[in-house]
């Protein structure tokens, strides 16, 4: 027996060694997988992409989790003979990271992005992302991840930056991609549009006013923001209300707080009769949902408040006002003319920007969309439910992908959650005002003439159809880093190249794991893009897990101070107690509750394993490992627990249980193991019986091979370690060991 197992185990002294073990071994890579015998060029396939951490700072719990799910399903698959692909990457996460640059430059030069300009500042971001990454790779590493290193990936690297390029392409000469003006949500601290998905909601209290426009105006509205009424054109009643019937298609000319304003009365049946007043006031200039009535009416739009959320009419004691000193003149003069009703407090979700903090100001402005209801001619289709040349819409297509069960969600009840997203699926805004990120590939002659392609324009080389002028310049803006990232699952693999080797043998890719934070930003734009891009899904499962909350169920934050870092966890208690904390209790789309004591107890397990094994190879030291002796009854009772164990477990690694089957491996191996089989052998072991005493053995041995092998997706570490020391002839690493398969 090894002397090592003469002292407890040690993960900060094992961890480093084995992953270089792993690593240098070349197992990690597929291509490499028949060697060894792993598995042969026939084999089955399982294939994922790593969701790319952003490369703003370092990696937190919910990354663990990612990490930890991930490898045990690449690690199950791997031992099943499977070629097994696990890609791994980084996102340049644009306004994140750029947000994180501005910060550092203000608070050490004092600076803002336009003091250096925009070369000199994207290096410095560039430099920062490339520090970010490199702790990223090593927090990777450290937590055991048998990620394929050889094809790592960046979304802002050349590779992906053509497969943009070469979509932005398509889409626009499909028309799918078009340039106009709508209501998006502006960033006034950023000074960038922002997704819906990236408006974070606060919740708090605001005050509800009720109000005429004018003692002669013969309809009461209400609204949060009196501020936005100076920019108001309409009022909009249901247009099968009684009580304003009579005024539909009246106009009025207001003096609105000193602001001249012009009121035409609409019907509308997008107004509720019974909220408020019935009527509404509609501001389409800072409004998504006004703005969209005034569409269906033809009203004219007016803006009122500025990219820097500032009052911008012309009135004297309003222009250049923040707009909560707006709404307190306005207030105040609805007050001294008679004209409030009612003012009312109630609670109020105030929509803020995720990565600046900023308030979200609705703002007309000319930018790029995708349209998610045109419709296209999908030339080629591997969907379910749709036919190659059959015309479709993004949203059709994104709803038939799970519709039809072609890519599942586990859990299923999130599948609800993606149609009512896809049916309130607005066109999707995706540039962005920000330096760093991919460029919108689009120039503009000085003549005024638009250029889109996937390279730019040169009259050296122009050919028939192309400009030909010189002075051509790229549109300032960059793309929503969320089109990159749409693009990941097949971008990695080799995409526009559709011949790539790894294209052709591992896309659409196995499955898909993320948190169920970004069904929306991520999963459903991964499906639109590939459905639209190649005419087939990006993955066939979507594993959705929870978020990772502290003990008390609190989301860990700053504020609250009861982050847990990862990587403190892993030197402290090993990576193989942190990960299976993340694990065990908890099953898909649920919240995780982990803390410093639960990560500990799963130390003491790792050591429980450790002593068993030393334990186990003293106790069949001569025996010959190789041929089963003849087995007493009770040998064969236990053997045959042992199958029914495997055959459990098994059942629920295959069907994504992982919870379950880290639960039963940790109770078996604890409760049942060591607890019952263990201390029954000692008698048997130590006695003059030698069929009973070579049963024993053989009973000993077969479980600890079975165990240290099913529970080497959850706690690679100490089990390859384990592995690395016991008496067994011709092995393997542990990591492309087969999968227990126990016989009685």
């Amino acid at each position: 027996m090894n002397e090592k197992f003469l002292k407890p185990y040690d993960p900060l002294e094992t961890e480093g060694r084995i992953y270089k073990l792993w690593e240098d071994s070349g197992y990690f890579n597929p291509d490499n997988c028949i060697k060894d015998g792993a598995c042969d060029k026939n084999a089955d396939i399982f294939s994922m992409v790593l969701p790319p951490p952003n490369v703003t700072g370092t990696l937190h719990m919910g990354h663990t989790t990612i990490l930890a799910i991930e490898d045990i399903m690449v690690r199950f698959n791997r031992m099943n003979g499977k070629r097994t692909l696990w890609l791994p990457g980084t996102d340049h996460a644009a306004i994140a990271t750029q947000s994180k640059v501005e910060k550092i430059l203000s608070k050490e030069e004092g600076k803002r992005r336009h003091d250096l300009g925009r070369e000199e500042f994207l290096k410095r971001v560039d430099d920062f992302a490339q520090k970010s990454h490199d702790t990223i790779t090593h927090q990777i590493r450290s937590l055991g991840a048998s990620v394929d290193w050889s094809r790592e990936a960046f979304t802002l690297d050349e590779k992906r930056s053509l497969a943009v390029r070469t979509a932005f392409k398509r889409m626009y000469d499909d028309g799918i991609i078009y340039q106009g003006t709508r209501i998006v949500n502006w960033d006034p601290k950023g000074q960038t549009t922002v997704s819906d998905e990236e408006v974070t909601y606060v919740e708090g209290k605001g005050k509800f006013y009720t109000f005429k426009y004018s003692h002669d105006f013969p309809i009461s509205i209400a609204t949060t923001r009196p501020e936005t009424k100076v920019g108001d054109t309409a009022v909009a009643v249901h247009p099968e209300d009684p009580r304003y019937q009579q005024y539909i298609d009246k106009e009025y000319a207001i003096v609105f707080a000193g602001v001249p304003i012009h009121i035409k009365v609409v019907g509308d049946t997008a107004v509720e009769k019974e909220f408020g007043t019935g009527a509404v006031g509609v501001t389409p200039a800072h409004s998504a949902i006004d703005w969209e009535i005034a569409q269906r009416h033809g009203l004219p739009s007016r803006q009122v408040i500025n990219e820097y959320g500032k009052m911008m009419v012309d009135a004297p004691e309003l222009t250049g006002k923040k707009i909560a000193e707006a709404r307190a003149i306005i207030v105040e003069w609805l007050k001294n003319e008679n004209l409030l009703e009612k003012e009312e407090e109630i609670p109020q979700n105030l929509a803020t920007a995720e990565r600046t903090g900023g308030i979200i100001e609705p703002l007309p402005k000319k930018q790029w969309f995708i349209n998610v209801n045109k419709e296209f001619i999908l030339k080629e289709s591997k969907l379910n439910g749709i036919a190659s040349g059959e015309k479709t819409t993004l949203k059709k297509m994104m709803r038939a992908v799970v519709e039809t069960g072609q890519t599942t969600i586990i859990p299923d009840r999130f599948e609800k959650v993606y149609f009512h997203w896809i049916d309130n699926l607005r066109d999707w805004c995706i540039s962005r005002q920000i330096w760093y990120g991919h460029r919108i590939p689009v120039w503009y002659s000085e003549s005024g003439e638009i250029y889109v392609g996937i390279e730019a324009p040169s009259s050296a080389k122009a050919t028939e159809g192309e400009p030909k002028e010189e002075g051509w310049k790229q549109d300032e803006d960059t793309l929503d880093t969320w089109f990159s990232s749409g693009l990941w699952t097949f971008s990695t693999l080799g995409w526009p190249d559709t011949e790539a080797p790894d294209f052709k043998n591992y896309h659409p890719t196995s499955m898909l794991e993320t948190g169920y934070d970004i069904l929306f930003f991520w999963v459903a734009r991964m499906i639109l893009m590939s459905g639209y891009l190649l005419g087939d899904v990006p993955f066939r499962t979507v594993y959705l897990h929870g978020l990772v909350r502290d003990a008390q169920g609190r989301k860990m934050s700053k504020s609250l101070g009861n982050g847990i870092d990862p990587v403190d966890m892993a030197e402290k208690y090993g990576a193989d107690a942190t990960r299976l904390s993340l694990i065990i209790g908890t099953g898909p789309g649920n919240d995780t509750r982990v803390s410093e004591d639960k990560i500990r107890g799963y130390k003491h397990f790792a050591n429980k394993i450790w002593n068993v094994t030393r334990y186990v190879l003293s106790s069949v030291e001569g025996m010959d490992t190789e041929q089963a002796p003849e087995l007493t009854e009770e040998a064969k009772e236990r053997l045959v627990e042992l199958e029914n164990t495997m055959q459990e477990i098994t059942e629920d690694m295959e069907n994504y249980r992982f919870y379950l089957a880290g639960e039963k491996l940790y109770h078996y191996a604890w409760h049942t193991f060591a607890d019952v089989i263990i201390e029954e052998s000692k008698d048997h072991i130590f006695g003059d019986d030698q069929k009973t005493k070579a049963s024993s053995q053989w009973v000993l041995w077969s479980i600890l091979i079975s165990v240290i092998k099913a529970l080497h997706p959850f706690m690679p570490f100490v089990t390859e370690e384990i592995w690395s020391m016991m008496p067994i002839k011709n092995k393997k690493l542990l990591i492309i060991e087969q999968w227990p398969h126990t016989t009685t």
